[in-house]
């Protein structure tokens, strides 16, 4: 048995290998399948229109071979890169914010800790890609400079573009424009995010939400992690990927569908919790198991669980909430 996964992290003690193996030869062959599907899209040229045949191709998940690619083209990222040429490397040799350098290297060795490629050892070690993607996006957008929780994202889009550039241009686009506001100072867009979860629990699973509510717990304590690192660190690195495939495609509404899904097919088990620590242990637990690791069966579920879930809505809560958090600020 490998120890270390294909994208570089070493397996837990307790990995269950062989609940994975029959996992993995079942998926080989629905990515075998996919993969020619996408070829046929792509036909050798690089351009894809956004359509409902790519969206469902998308939910359906992308190759890897193809992901970094179509990352780049449905979230906006090529396009900015093609028509800024050579601006990432500006950014990386112009004057440089002493602040920002010093908050980017505190950080380098926590980054993946248990990822073999992210060494000092690793050659080539991708923490140099890491350190100059992150310093490049902080003098690029000052007003978010660097935050925690970048790091995590800025390493997963190096590890699957093997491309600094790219990756520059992808966590632009996921900063940008696709996560309203998580990583600003005061994060007022992950507050607001967190709070539209708890409401759309409240009209989804509201027995769930009667339960925080008796404890006192707040939802930034049990989900903030989901958000603030997209699920990296929380989900396994397949499952991560494929929600990030839609992430780019259809934006942060992806981010409560998946949050619901994992709550309403734990309901029960939550449920049995009866005090504080106790809730805060059951969400960790359900981030755990086959239901996370066979990812393409929870891929087509968090389209179906969570029923109709329009950006509309969202944005909606994202009002109301907003409001409120700064009433109360």
């Amino acid at each position: 048995f490998c120890r270390v996964d294909p994208y570089g992290f070493e397996r837990p003690e307790d990995f269950d290998y062989a609940s994975y193996e029959a996992f993995f030869s079942r998926y080989l062959v629905v990515l075998t399948r996919r993969a020619i599907k996408w070829s046929k899209l792509l036909k050798g040229n690089n351009r894809i229109q956004k359509s409902l045949k790519v969206k469902r191709y998308i939910r359906k998940g992308i190759p890897n071979e193809h992901r970094a690619l179509i990352w780049m083209i449905v979230s906006g990222a090529q396009t900015n890169m093609e028509q800024n040429p050579g601006y990432y490397h500006r950014l990386l040799e112009g004057e440089k914010n002493d602040k920002l350098l010093e908050a980017i290297k505190t950080d380098m060795n926590r980054t993946f800790p248990d990822n073999v490629k992210f060494r000092k050892t690793a050659d080539p070690c991708l923490q140099h890609a890491l350190y100059n993607v992150l310093v490049a996006y902080g003098h690029h957008n000052k007003a978010v400079g660097y935050c925690q929780g970048m790091n995590f994202i800025a390493g997963y889009l190096i590890l699957i573009t093997k491309n600094e550039e790219e990756s520059f241009w992808l966590l632009d686009a996921l900063i940008g424009r696709i996560l309203p506001d998580y990583y600003s100072p005061a994060m007022l867009g992950l507050k607001t995010d967190q709070e539209v979860l708890g409401e759309l629990v409240k009209m989804k699973v509201p027995a769930v939400a009667e339960l925080m509510e008796r404890h006192g717990v707040m939802w930034t304590l049990v989900v903030s992690r989901w958000f603030i690192c997209l699920f990296i660190d929380i989900l396994p690195v397949e499952t991560v990927l494929r929600i990030w495939d839609c992430l780019f495609y259809e934006g942060s509404k992806i981010i409560f569908r998946v949050a619901l899904t994992l709550i309403k097919q734990h309901q029960a088990f939550i449920l049995e919790a009866t005090n504080f620590p106790d809730i805060c242990d059951k969400f960790k637990q359900i981030t755990k198991g086959t239901f996370v690791t066979e990812c393409h069966s929870f891929m087509q579920k968090i389209f179906t669980d969570p029923g109709s879930l329009s950006m509309a809505t969202i944005n909606k809560l994202r009002e109301t909430c907003r409001e409120k958090l700064l009433s109360q600020g």
